[in-house]
């Protein structure tokens, strides 16, 4: 299969405009990105809709494609950066064996081992990362709604069953503050919700078609509407932690992470 990394960068937001050009001991949080994505994908694309990312990408060598500043979503972004590339089949229409792999560009530290793993769920419609809760992480990691859980079934080809804000499964006749010891001892730890994504590229441009849908809307997880539309997301398990950047704030932290 032919794996395409696109990182979609758009520059608003709300809280940190201009984001994917924040200098991280001197070099843009995208170059950052993009340098990590190089050491896993042979192509690597920055989808945006603003020329400054643009130009900046051009400078240091990448590959970028100008993309509607009317996306809701950065999976919307990747598919019309996939289909506008030159790496899309060989007329330029999207083809089963291509796999687009959705990158977050505000994670300038994204382990190359976490691409490879949802390199290795393939062949399959859709697949994602989660991370096990530990004890240690504390109950209110495990309760914080901007965080993400996951129940998955199956020994060894995963799937994802549900997504959910809430902290799923419920532990019933447990208090609540002893959920994470449990899990531990039972072996059935709460995952947490990893979010980038890989998807086949004629899957994909299904998906892009599809209305917001009910549990979607309920919880704001876009992929609720891939699994209520009947698609298959298969999950890999990575213990490494991503380091996410929101504010600017987040910059010092980074700094002290690659210095």
């Amino acid at each position: 299969m032919n794996f395409i990394g696109i990182i979609p960068a758009r520059y608003a937001s709300t809280r940190f405009p201009g984001k994917p050009l924040a200098l991280i001991a001197g070099k843009p949080m995208i170059q950052r990105v993009y340098e990590q994505a190089q050491k896993a994908l042979d192509t690597v694309i920055v989808a945006t809709d603003d020329e400054r990312i643009m130009n900046c990408v051009q400078r240091f060598g990448g590959n970028a494609v100008m993309t509607s500043p009317n996306h809701s979503c950065g999976t919307n972004r990747c598919y019309e950066a996939y289909i506008k590339s030159p790496h899309a089949g060989k007329t330029g229409k999207t083809v089963s064996d291509d796999v687009i792999i959705n990158i977050q560009g505000d994670e300038p530290f994204i382990d190359p081992i976490q691409i490879k793993l949802l390199q290795s769920c393939f062949p399959t419609e859709i697949a994602t990362l989660v991370t096990p809760f530990k004890p240690s992480d504390g109950t209110d990691a495990l309760f914080n709604p901007n965080s993400p859980k996951v129940v998955i079934s199956g020994q060894t080809s995963k799937k994802a069953l549900l997504f959910s804000r809430s902290v799923i499964p419920y532990y019933r006749g447990v208090a609540q503050d002893k959920w994470l010891e449990e899990a531990e001892r039972r072996g059935t730890p709460f995952y947490r919700h990893i979010g980038m994504y890989a998807y086949r590229a004629d899957i994909l441009q299904q998906i892009v078609k599809l209305q917001p849908s009910v549990l979607e809307q309920t919880e704001s997880l876009e992929q609720l509407r891939w699994l209520e539309a009947g698609y298959e997301i298969r999950v890999a398990i990575t213990d490494k932690q991503t380091i996410g950047i929101d504010t600017p704030e987040d910059i010092k932290k980074a700094e002290q992470q690659c210095c």
